[in-house]
């Protein structure tokens, strides 16, 4: 059995959900929001742990702004487990920030590393498989990824070449890491998916304090000292002031640049669960029904000689009438509508809008 004793958790919650525009904002990014259930998409993340992660070892990292209503998304956490980073740095600074917390209270702790904005199916397995790595994890001094084991030829993941099986007692398939690549091509992702030895890049990490900053003061020293100049004020009244100082000067830069392309250590589980990122408005039609013409329709809707529509309409009504492959939102005072297959574009159209300055209130 798995001493999860020195187990950790810590959920990274600081993005933005821009491709969810116009419902997800500054002020509500996705994260916040109930997309796919009656809890918010960081509540599910925290309800995923039950039984294997006590809440007073949950800690969630957002930003500052965001505090006070991530604290309202997850009352089952103490107030104190919610930290806000004073700028956003990446994913490199938050681990860093991350094992600092988990250092400063267990210099014995082994963390996870998870989202706040992805739907996990299969609890039961994504448990065990958490439960299994942190085991490798506490004994060895490696860096355990969590691959997700494909079921198309994606080309809006990362993916993860594995190599030799590593032993370990249990259920769970665990492998070296031979390289991280890029978002690849069609034609590559599919030579990737036939090739049965590459994985999705789901953004999950295991690993010790002890390993991941030996690791940074290899690869990024910058974030060891950050680690070690920051633990000592963890907890204290002068967090704030401490995190601020040393978070300022960061690089950003991703944990993927910072140290999984670089280490030799690295093992990836092999991730056996339903997984979705619901990167963009399409991806909610993996989680609702859809009418005998391909429509899936959320809230108030009503098409007529319509198909193969995602439209999601806050409390109103949307009729649509001839038109087919769209993504049509209403919410919070605005209409988004373009083809489903432009809707990573949303982020740029956000930018657009912010760049022309005249729509604050909407953003």
């Amino acid at each position: 059995m798995t001493n999860l004793d020195h187990a950790y958790a810590v959920i990274l919650a600081g993005g933005k959900g821009e491709r969810f525009w116009p419902l997800s904002t500054s002020r509500s990014p996705k994260q916040l929001l109930s997309l796919v259930s009656e809890r918010t998409m960081l509540g599910m993340a925290v309800d995923r742990l039950e039984g294997l992660i006590p809440p007073e070892r949950v800690i969630v990292l957002t930003s500052a702004d965001l505090v006070e209503p991530t604290v309202a998304s997850v009352p089952d956490l103490p107030a104190a487990n919610i930290i806000g980073e004073p700028m956003g740095r990446d994913t490199a600074a938050a681990v860093a920030l991350g094992c600092a917390i988990v250092k400063a209270r267990d210099p014995e702790g082994v963390f996870c590393i998870l989202t706040a904005d992805h739907v996990i199916g299969d609890i039961e397995v994504f448990r065990r498989t958490l439960r299994e790595g942190i085991d490798l994890a506490a004994g060895q001094d490696v860096l355990v990824t969590i691959g997700i084991q494909p079921t198309f030829p994606a080309t809006g993941y990362g993916y993860i070449e594995s190599g030799n099986a590593v032993e370990h007692a249990g259920e769970t398939t665990f492998l070296q890491a031979k390289r991280f690549v890029e978002k690849p091509p069609r034609a590559t992702a599919e030579q990737y998916l036939a090739s049965g030895a590459f994985a999705w890049n789901s953004g999950m990490f295991i690993w010790s304090c002890t390993s991941v900053q030996a690791a940074f003061g290899k690869y990024r020293p910058q974030l060891s000292e950050l680690i070690d100049t920051l633990a000592p004020s963890v907890d204290s009244p002068g967090f704030a002031d401490a995190l601020r100082a040393v978070f300022e000067p960061l690089e950003k830069i991703s944990i993927d640049y910072a140290l999984m392309e670089n280490a030799d250590n690295i093992v990836m589980a092999r991730g056996t669960f339903a997984w979705d990122d619901v990167g963009s408005w399409p991806a909610l039609a993996n989680h609702f029904p859809a009418d005998d013409e391909g429509n899936t329709s959320i809230g108030d809707v009503v098409p007529l000689d319509a198909n193969n529509n995602l439209v999601f309409s806050n409390g109103r009504l949307t009729a649509l009438i001839g038109v087919s492959d769209l993504v049509v939102v209403q919410a919070e005072g605005a209409t988004l509508i373009c083809p489903r297959d432009r809707a990573q574009d949303v982020k740029a159209l956000v930018n657009e809008l912010k760049a022309r300055g005249s729509f604050d209130e909407l953003l």
